[in-house]
């Protein structure tokens, strides 16, 4: 793990949190067929996933919060059913955005997520409360299948969670599924992008201050390295740091949260702005 820092950061950020907060707060979906705009995170067991919700969700509400439950001790996958979740305002009222988890992608054949459930997903054949079972895909009889998915059912924008310190460690058979999903969004048009999680473990500059990440030369080496792995622009790979070892909520930690977030707002909102006719617009 790399210690050295750049004099200048390697990316600023764009917008402030409050600038962030505030375009969360008022987004919504211009397509009017979609009430919400769906993002979908997979990823190895054990990458954060599960833990990414809880921190948005942490950074919305001001406090840690434990919406969607995680394992720290788990070697194979802790999320077992396809479940969507919601980032509620003070207000009562929800955000137009939900994040899905579904099952890590594990090593070996018949163990962790399906790739081709993870392909049902993104098409939205795939109902709540599916169990995933790593050695049968979903059949269309099954009651969980959703043979006519609306656009409000489909994924708008496809998020791969990987821990910074392990991109190198990721096995091939990881990569290959990776690989394989990436294809799948791409031919559907579902933009994608990454976050590596762990920052705080993989560097010592992030561990010292969580200011300091767009600075770190190893994490930008991890950017560029998984960049050339997966196939995906430098651009749509974000640094971020969950919140699991905290108490309470920290402007730095939010600060990589909400600009990772707003990218996938964003692409996201492009995504359904396309599918849009011009008698529409």
């Amino acid at each position: 793990m790399g210690g050295a820092a750049f004099s200048q950061p390697w990316r600023t950020m764009p917008y402030t949190n409050q600038e962030n907060l505030d375009f969360m707060d008022t987004y919504k979906p211009h397509n009017y067929e979609a009430t919400h705009l769906r993002i979908l995170l997979h990823g190895p067991v054990g990458a954060g996933k599960s833990s990414f919700i809880n921190s948005v969700d942490s950074v919305f509400k001001g406090r840690l919060t434990s919406q969607a439950p995680t394992d720290a001790t788990s070697g194979t996958s802790f999320t077992m059913r396809y479940k969507t979740y919601k980032i509620r305002k003070d207000t009562g009222s929800i955000y137009s955005f939900v994040f899905n988890d579904l099952m890590g992608l594990e090593d070996r054949a018949n163990t962790g997520v399906h790739v081709e459930d993870l392909k049902l997903a993104l098409m939205g054949h795939v109902r709540e409360g599916y169990q995933f079972d790593p050695k049968s895909r979903m059949q269309k009889g099954d009651q969980f299948y959703n043979p006519s998915p609306t656009l409000n059912d489909r994924v708008h924008v496809l998020v791969s969670v990987i821990p910074a310190d392990r991109v190198s460690l990721l096995s091939q058979d990881v990569v290959k599924k990776m690989r394989d999903v990436r294809l799948a969004a791409s031919e559907m048009g579902v933009p994608q992008m990454t976050i590596l999680t762990k920052v705080d473990e993989a560097c010592p500059q992030g561990k010292k201050d969580i200011n300091n990440v767009y600075k770190s030369k190893y994490l930008k080496e991890q950017i560029d390295k998984f960049s050339q792995m997966l196939g995906l622009p430098l651009n749509c790979i974000f640094p971020v740091k969950n919140y699991e070892t905290e108490i309470s909520t920290n402007e730095g930690i939010d600060a990589l949260i909400l600009c990772a977030l707003r990218q996938m707002i964003t692409y996201g909102e492009d995504f359904l702005n396309n599918l849009l006719t011009a008698d529409d617009i």
